[in-house]
């Protein structure tokens, strides 16, 4: 059995390098943290009920630096929801598939 120390010390946020051409070079993409889902969750649903800004909401909780800190801030979203989709699609699509996330656990969050 893992002792207490074993699993707060293990390295479970794998990372992944993605070549984004519009921005010039590459970045890292890494696993959020339970908190980082939960506030990802949180923040799907806006004043009136629509999803918003959803790809730029998880880009930021996932685009990290070397040692896999935060790029981006909640107060950065707006900002980096401004940058060119195809961007920001290359990015999320890696997000989703290094989380879990789907249309399908999208659409449960919106429905909770």
């Amino acid at each position: 059995m893992l002792t207490r120390e074993q699993i707060l010390q293990s390295d479970d946020l794998p990372r992944e390098t993605v070549q984004v051409p519009e921005w010039g070079g590459e970045v890292q993409v890494r696993t959020m943290t339970g908190t980082d889902r939960d506030a990802f969750e949180a923040s799907l649903i806006g004043k009136e009920g629509r999803l918003e800004n959803v790809r730029a909401r998880l880009v930021s909780l996932t685009l990290c630096d070397e040692s896999g800190s935060r790029l981006f801030s909640d107060g950065d979203i707006a900002a980096l929801g401004g940058k060119s989709a195809k961007a920001l699609d290359r990015v999320f699509a890696v997000s989703q598939r290094l989380n879990g996330i789907g249309a399908d656990q999208v659409d449960a969050a919106k429905n909770d």
